[in-house]
């Protein structure tokens, strides 16, 4: 699942990492997310390590993506822990991303709706890519839904392909080896 706020306005801005990632996802595998009005967002299907991977583009505004995430996860059975759900992250710097399994919301909107959906469950795997903060939290909601600048989004999109890259050994089953190859390439590409 990649976070994001539907219409082409949004579409370059730092709240849309999630859906940036889905998009070159889909480059890569030659296919496109397509409307699917029952999981109210866009979906397209991949194979990654020989297993079926399902993408999801929630079209119901960032604040309420887990009336998406709820629809498509009964639908198809998937459990929390079977899902890895991919945003932009403030408390990180531009070139930051990093995986990880459960916890809070941390005060992403997104992630707040989709834990609630779930009834409480906090149990799924997240991808959390680095925009940076503004300065001053009464500046988050302008600065999330603003474009970033050109070398920030040449980093974005770099650590972006380096999170893709390592997909297929997290699709294994191996989140641990997956973490660690994806934290080694961001200082490599860091120094």
């Amino acid at each position: 699942m990649g976070l994001g706020n539907p219409g082409p306005q949004h579409a370059a801005n730092r709240h849309n990492a999630g859906a940036i990632l889905l998009q070159q996802l889909c480059g890569i595998h030659g296919t496109t997310l397509r409307p699917q009005s029952k999981f109210f967002g866009e979906m397209a299907s991949i194979q990654i390590a020989g297993q079926e991977l399902k993408l999801l583009f929630p079209t119901t505004w960032m604040n309420h993506s887990g009336k998406s995430v709820s629809a498509v996860c009964r639908f198809f059975r998937i459990e929390p822990e079977q899902m890895l759900v991919v945003y932009d992250e403030i408390d990180f710097d531009v070139g930051v991303t990093r995986f990880k399994q459960g916890g809070g919301h941390g005060g992403h909107n997104g992630l707040r709706d989709i834990i609630n959906s779930l009834g409480g469950s906090k149990d799924f795997y997240r991808l959390r890519i680095g925009v940076g903060h503004p300065g001053h939290k009464s500046m988050v909601s302008g600065y999330v839904l603003s474009d970033p600048s050109r070398s920030e989004v040449e980093t974005i999109c770099h650590t972006v392909e380096k999170a893709i890259q390592v997909l297929p050994i997290a699709m294994a089953g191996d989140w641990d080896a997956a973490m660690k190859s994806l934290h080694t390439a961001e200082h490599k590409i860091c120094q």
